[in-house]
């Protein structure tokens, strides 16, 4: 347990980033450890960023719900990553979802989702796919600005994603007195109209402070280090990166297979510096991830194994500081 950046679970609050690491597993699942899938939350919209076998048991234990995912973006294709597919819309369907579910993946998203799909009777909702270019892309989900990023799985098209929660401005009434705009018009500008005072319109900007830290997450698994991994986990502050391997004897295994052991994550937590690294996504060899932590600890004091079901809140942090972590 980290317990310089642990502080009490938060409830209530609207500005905060609520994760569950619904599976953790690689390859096969185990009775304890379900396959991947990230649970993302943010004031009452949720998202999952893959869909391995487990992940509708997974969320049913959790008890955030399912009519509320509006994104699934897979990493890529192989099967303890997307197999859970079609049970996730069948779940949808039963709870009811009428609104658009958006699929993101790289190249071939079609063809999977089509596959997969073949015992998914007509469902109630529409499924819209968007196939991420090799080169990755920006795109927008459950208020969170997303940044799909390659990564190096051998050759197979694979993608992390780096999630941005941005924070507002500091609204000023000093700036907005002085520009003689009426509190009555304040609430306009806060929420990014244009009103008029003295004779002239007054943009939200003029009345805004400084561009303030939001909360950012990276989550990549099934990859080597690789550059665009060093770049995009740069001042993070959480990073859940995958540790297939521990034993310095798997590597080997890790590089033919193109996957990541402790060590080599922990290596890119300490160049990224962010408030946490936690690790993901283990082989079925290692039965007690837990118990492999130094490892990794040597190099990024600041990690932690996750667990099935384990959920993380991170809130706005004070300038220049880390968001605030909380794990349960």
């Amino acid at each position: 347990m980290i317990s310089s950046i642990i502080c009490g679970i938060l409830k209530g609050e609207k500005n905060v980033l609520e994760l569950c690491t619904l599976g953790t597993g690689g390859t096969l699942p185990l009775p304890d450890r379900a396959l991947s899938s990230l649970y993302v939350r943010q004031n009452g919209r949720a998202m999952l960023i893959d869909c391995g076998e487990g992940t509708q048991v997974g969320i049913r234990k959790l008890g955030w719900g399912f009519r509320c995912i509006e994104d699934v973006l897979l990493t890529h294709y192989h099967g303890d990553h997307c197999t859970g597919l079609a049970g996730l819309l069948l779940s949808l369907e039963k709870a009811g979802k009428t609104e658009a579910l958006r699929i993101w993946g790289p190249k071939g998203l079609k063809r999977v989702v089509e596959g997969l799909c073949v015992i998914v009777p007509p469902l109630s909702y529409p499924v819209l796919l968007h196939e991420l270019p090799p080169e990755g892309e920006e795109l927008e989900a459950i208020g969170l600005q997303i940044r799909a990023f390659p990564v190096d799985h051998g050759g197979i098209p694979c993608y992390g994603y780096r999630m941005t929660l941005p924070r507002k401005n500091v609204f000023s009434p000093e700036k907005a007195k002085a520009l003689g705009v009426a509190v009555t018009e304040w609430k306009k500008l806060q929420e990014g109209e244009t009103v008029r005072a003295a004779g002239r319109k007054i943009r939200p900007e003029e009345v805004f402070g400084a561009p303030r830290k939001g909360i950012t997450v990276v989550f990549s698994t099934d990859t080597r280090p690789c550059e665009t991994l060093k770049r995009y986990t740069k001042d993070a502050d959480l990073l859940i990166l995958e540790g297939m391997y521990a034993d310095e004897e798997k590597l080997p295994q890790a590089l033919k297979n193109h996957h990541m052991m402790f060590r080599e994550a922990a290596e890119i937590a300490r160049e990224a510096a962010p408030a946490a690294l936690m690790l993901t996504h283990f082989s079925t060899s290692l039965e007690e991830p837990e118990n492999c932590l130094d490892s990794a600890r040597t190099i990024f004091e600041k990690t932690w194994t996750a667990r099935d079901g384990e959920t993380v809140t991170l809130r706005y942090p004070a300038e220049e500081e880390k968001a605030w972590i909380s794990l349960c």
